[in-house]
């Protein structure tokens, strides 16, 4: 018919010919849509489809070999951040997890460089019972650029009170307040003489001072597990709560005239009280305490560190209560 041949010469001049632009309209089907994901994330891919029957086989998690031992880590996903205190890094992990810190998870870069030092790390979480997972490299990079392809996840401490460590203390009690201590190691070592010492407990104020963080736990060789440690909103109402309990308050102080050993209430109940590391025992803590004394040292040696003058005085007075 003569209606259907001008229709296909229409058509076909349609073709040859030049056609009209779109005027701009479809540039967003030319802006690039990153790089191609890998077959094994494709979800319609065969690659995709194997890797989820050996996830189900394997109840969800990816085994992985060391030292010949099979160890299985669950799949992170993604955007899930670890709760808690991070400590981040081969060393830092490893030193943490000998050390027993309470920890919620072991989190492990896919195809990460099994060195040593990973390799001791994941047997120390098999042997403690912690969760081992498994992240994108980008994704544990994400929490941590210097992560070294592992992080540790760190339970929050659980503080106890005032209260509960004065139930807890036998006569004479002997307590240790911090008063702005703000070193994390200072902070441990303080927790590990104190425990050595038969201290009941440790009090620290809650603002401008350390809490109990991964580098306190280390230091402190795990005393913070076996010590009351308690934070406190305002120390000087706490060292009045001890006054009322039948405590003396003995603040220490490099500065004072009173020396340590001039101190005839050892074998009483005290609370020994220790200033930040740069000034000290603030003002108003100062004038709270019943005695105030300091440690003698060479005149070569401008103070002593906060842990160490904390040690000494926890051991004269242990010294002083095995005699009395």
């Amino acid at each position: 018919m003569a209606g259907n041949s001008s229709r296909k010469g229409a058509i076909r001049a349609s073709k040859k010919g030049p056609t009209t632009g779109t005027g701009g309209k479809n540039k967003k089907r030319l802006t690039g849509k990153g790089p191609t994901p890998k077959a094994e994330d494709r979800p319609y891919h065969a690659a995709a489809k194997r890797k989820k029957a050996v996830a189900k086989k394997t109840d969800g998690k990816v085994v992985r070999k060391t030292d010949g031992k099979e160890v299985r880590t669950a799949r992170a996903p993604r955007g899930d951040r670890p709760r808690g205190e991070i400590v981040a890094g081969r060393n830092a992990v490893l030193e943490a997890l000998r050390e027993s810190v309470p920890a919620t998870e072991l989190m492990v870069a896919r195809s990460i460089d099994v060195d040593d030092r990973v390799a001791e790390s994941l047997k120390l979480a098999l042997h403690l019972g912690l969760p081992i997972r498994e992240a994108h490299r980008a994704e544990v990079e994400g929490i941590s650029p210097n992560s070294q392809g592992i992080i540790l996840a760190i339970k929050p401490f659980q503080y106890s009170s005032f209260e509960e460590i004065m139930q807890r203390a036998k006569y004479p009690a002997l307590i240790v307040a911090l008063d702005g201590v703000t070193d994390p190691r200072n902070l441990g070592a303080i927790i590990r003489s104190a425990a050595a010492f038969g201290a009941a407990g440790v009090i620290m104020t809650e603002r401008r001072a350390a809490s109990m963080t991964a580098s306190a736990w280390k230091s402190s060789a795990g005393a913070a597990a076996r010590l009351p440690i308690a934070q406190v909103t305002n120390l000087a109402r706490t060292i009045d709560a001890a006054k009322k309990e039948g405590l003396f308050v003995v603040g220490l102080d490099g500065e004072s005239e009173d020396v340590i050993s001039s101190m005839k209430i050892a074998t009483e109940a005290i609370m020994i009280v220790v200033g930040s590391e740069g000034k000290g025992l603030a003002r108003l803590t100062r004038e709270k305490c019943d005695l105030v004394i300091s440690i003698p040292i060479s005149a070569t040696t401008e103070s002593l560190n906060a842990s160490v003058a904390t040690a000494i005085a926890l051991f004269w007075v242990d010294q002083a209560r095995r005699k009395g």
